[in-house]
């Protein structure tokens, strides 16, 4: 995709989602990591409301050791996979105590090597708690990435990332990522995407497609009626 191309799709989704942010709510980057580990398979809103109260009753790492894990358990309950969550967050919190003095690590070698932390997971970590610039890649990073032809439909993960990073200036990495995530969340969803309404559709692979599809569709449809109408023109 040439330069200017990308430099719409960039400057376009920032002037409809001129405040993207990352929902999860946080307060440090300890609660950002457990936040993120939570969110996997589930919405940010979900999340907002169990941590609400979970991180009231949880301050540090050592909170978390300190309960038996069928307690935490119950506290996550509501999200999906809470059993292996659970899991994650003791020995995260464990190895932040034994190793890192019960702080997050800042650097991304270290986050992914921690029980429940992914790339993506890092990612979230140091660009919103440290300010390194990173693109993570969710379901609605990559799905934009492909309808855009940002990425190609068959690339990992990692290769989304990769083709973002060099597509787009390293100071606008994690902008990109909180507008790529937003437009996918609420406009260019999984669905129904709105296309029709949509002010990337001269640049986007799929847009022009479904629409393309949705005029097929209706012109069969006249036809069908058409056929019927005249039918019952002659039977009449």
């Amino acid at each position: 995709m040439k330069v200017a191309e990308v430099r719409h799709i960039l400057d376009t989704m920032g002037d409809l989602f001129p405040d993207a942010h990352c929902e999860l709510i946080h307060s440090n980057a300890f609660e950002l990591t457990i936040a993120v580990l939570l969110s996997a398979q589930c919405t940010d809103a979900t999340v907002n409301k169990v941590t609400v109260d979970l991180f009231q009753k949880y301050k540090t790492p050592l909170d978390y050791v300190s309960v038996p894990i069928e307690e935490l358990e119950g506290d996550i309950r509501r999200i999906g996979l809470y059993r292996n969550k659970a899991k994650h967050i003791q020995s995260l919190c464990s190895i932040l105590i034994e190793q890192y003095g019960g702080e997050i690590p800042q650097a991304h070698d270290q986050l992914v090597t921690l029980p429940g932390v992914g790339r993506k997971t890092a990612n979230v970590v140091v660009s919103n708690a440290f300010g390194v610039p990173a693109i993570a890649v969710d379901t609605h990073v990559e799905r934009v990435a492909k309808r855009l032809a940002l990425a190609g439909w068959k690339d990992s993960v990692l290769e989304v990332e990769k083709k973002l990073m060099k597509a787009v200036p390293k100071d606008e990495w994690t902008l990109t990522h909180h507008r790529l995530i937003f437009f996918g969340r609420y406009h260019c969803k999984a669905q129904n995407p709105g296309c029709q309404v949509c002010p990337l559709l001269d640049v986007c692979r799929e847009g022009k497609k479904r629409m393309k599809s949705s005029v097929i569709r209706k012109d069969k449809d006249h036809m069908r009626k058409s056929k019927e109408l005249e039918m019952k023109k002659r039977m009449g």
